[in-house]
């Protein structure tokens, strides 16, 4: 197994607010990321989240294509993302590498990992993956 490591930024938040009924709203957002790290490249992520009257997402799930280099391999592959918070922030957001979407260098990839979010706002990885 690899462990991959490191940043990322959200460079965008395309939210589109669906349903915002008896306390709890639903949204569809788009977001676009940069990463450096062990993995150089960006990404296009599509989810769908559960917001409480404090505009802090409670749950979400969806579906990213990353497209660059894990440690220096180049190629793409898809993650899917799912996550929970509670009352404090705290929670937990889990990758999984969806099986057979790894192109160029990274066919074959597969693995997991976690996104955590620092007080700072800062988004750090980890991805642990192997090459089948």
């Amino acid at each position: 197994m690899v462990s991959a490591s490191g940043v990322f930024n959200v460079d965008t938040w395309d939210e589109d607010k669906y349903d915002e009924r008896e306390g709890a709203k639903l949204a569809r957002v788009r977001v676009g990321k940069t990463f450096q790290g062990d993995l150089e490249g960006t990404s296009t992520t599509d989810i769908i989240t559960v917001v409480s009257g404090d505009d802090a997402p409670l749950a979400y799930s969806g579906i990213e294509r990353f497209t660059g280099a894990a440690s220096g391999r180049q190629g793409s592959f898809v993650l899917q993302h799912t996550a929970t918070a509670g009352p404090g922030g705290e929670g937990e957001l889990v990758w999984r590498i969806v099986t057979g979407t790894g192109t160029g260098e990274l066919t074959g990839i597969r693995g997991e990992g976690r996104i955590d979010i620092a007080p700072d706002g800062t988004h750090s990885y980890v991805l642990e993956y192997e090459l089948g």
